[in-house]
């Protein structure tokens, strides 16, 4: 069994400590500030014996140098990312093995062009995926350098996991994302509900993560472009074709989350 607990970082991140029970051995996915991993292996009396990364953007890789300055260990992110300090670069279907639980590398181009993500299916009451700025709760991460294409093939990937996968995304973006949401499809009763959840999680500074796959596909948007109620607010606003691509319909929600 597999313990996940957020690090807090900068005004939003998360950097996920991955521990196994019964020893103290921790790995971190995506560590952008190198002294918040410091202070909660302190605190928790925590080694670190490995790196995680999703993708370049120094949010996410910032405090590798640091980290790894006095250790000598294993540091995994996907091909073509451009941080010198990664030991093993990964692909689609490579497998990483973290406390003895394989992790399944799904390659999903679009906030970035070498994201990737890293899902198990085996070892835990449910399955996990770590997402980086792919799939956010109530939402996806901007298109900086992929096409809504594809993103949207990237997100097909993901919704195509177990409904009760536990989705682990690198940010505390859910609140605003709900407030899009809302907008998007105000009748969905899913939405409501979650956002009334959100909103009590925030008033106690609580994280809203992880997220399901489930969930998300009765609540995110971006999750939901084949959706009739999505589709009709978006002809309501401007003209669209009968049958809609999906990745059309992404690339639209994504310019108006953008101006939100």
């Amino acid at each position: 069994m597999l313990t996940i607990s957020p690090i807090p970082a900068f005004s939003d991140n998360y950097i996920w400590a991955i521990q196994a029970m019964g020893n103290n051995e921790c790995i971190v996915v995506d560590p952008g500030d190198a002294e918040s991993v410091e202070q909660y292996l302190t605190a928790q009396q925590l080694r670190l014996t490995g790196i995680l990364i999703t993708h370049h953007h120094f949010d996410h890789t910032g405090g590798i140098s640091q980290l790894v300055r006095q250790r000598d260990i294993p540091v995994y992110g996907p091909e073509n990312c451009k941080v010198p300090v990664i030991t093993h670069t990964l692909q689609e279907n490579d497998t990483v093995t973290v406390h003895n639980t394989p992790f399944t590398v799904i390659s999903t181009p679009g906030h970035t062009l070498d994201h990737i993500a890293y899902f198990s299916g085996t070892g835990n009451t449910d399955p996990i995926l770590f997402c980086g700025d792919t799939l956010f709760s109530a939402g996806c991460g901007r298109l900086f350098e992929g096409t809504p294409e594809q993103m949207q093939q990237s997100l097909d990937k993901l919704s195509r996991l177990p409904e009760n996968t536990r989705i682990y995304c690198a940010h505390e973006y859910t609140q605003a994302n709900l407030a899009f949401a809302i907008r998007m499809e105000p009748e969905n009763p899913c939405i409501k509900a979650r956002l009334v959840e959100v909103e009590q999680l925030r008033q106690h500074d609580k994280a809203t993560l992880p997220s399901s796959i489930g969930l998300e596909k009765r609540t995110n948007p971006f999750l939901r472009t084949r959706k009739k109620a999505v589709i009709n607010t978006i002809q309501d606003s401007m003209p669209l074709s009968n049958s809609p691509a999906p990745g059309e319909v992404l690339g639209i929600i994504r310019q108006w989350k953008d101006q939100f």
